[in-house]
């Protein structure tokens, strides 16, 4: 219970601790379908290369040797106030330790976490989505920011997990 308690505070201080980023737009043409609009996979690096323009491919990732990370342009605003953000990911190594993906919609002068996916590091693309229910206050559909991250839990020097900040992306977003 303490390690798990010990984990989701982490990821929620990984999320609010982020500075928001600027990131380079183009598209890429790596849509995951007709329902995903084509990400951004260009979002600035931390600890590695920043990418600078856009991605002509999927090879031009951070040149596959990266951590990197996009936020869609859309988020979803169900009736009940499930809220829905995605992206697409791409980590290299978890062996220090586990790897998520965390994000937070901002909307006027509301912020909240919005749930936390355990990413798979092989190197290989792969699409987050995280969801939460978020009703006071409840978010509306229209323009808002989304601050995601790429972030690592390590054992610390006190042997408590602590994290380290793979990739982050600050993305505008039309919630739906």
């Amino acid at each position: 219970m303490r390690v798990r308690l010990v984990l989701a505070a982490g990821v929620l201080l990984a999320a609010a601790a982020v500075a928001p980023l600027a990131h380079a737009g183009g598209a890429d043409g790596l849509s995951a379908g007709p329902a995903l609009d084509g990400p951004l996979l260009n979002g600035p690096v931390l600890n590695g290369p920043v990418l600078n323009g856009s991605v002509p491919n999927a090879q031009g990732l951070g040149s596959r040797g990266a951590d990197d990370l996009s936020v869609y342009g859309y988020g979803t605003v169900g009736a009940d106030s499930t809220v829905t953000l995605s992206g697409m990911y791409r980590c290299l190594d978890d062996s220090a330790g586990p790897v998520f993906v965390s994000s937070t919609l901002v909307q006027g002068n509301r912020s909240a976490g919005i749930g936390g996916t355990q990413a798979v590091c092989d190197g290989h693309l792969h699409e987050w989505v995280n969801t939460s229910v978020v009703k006071d206050p409840a978010y509306r559909p229209g323009a808002a920011r989304v601050r995601a991250t790429l972030m690592q839990l390590t054992a610390g020097e006190t042997g408590l997990p602590a994290p380290g900040f793979l990739a982050a992306e600050d993305a505008a977003v039309e919630l739906r």
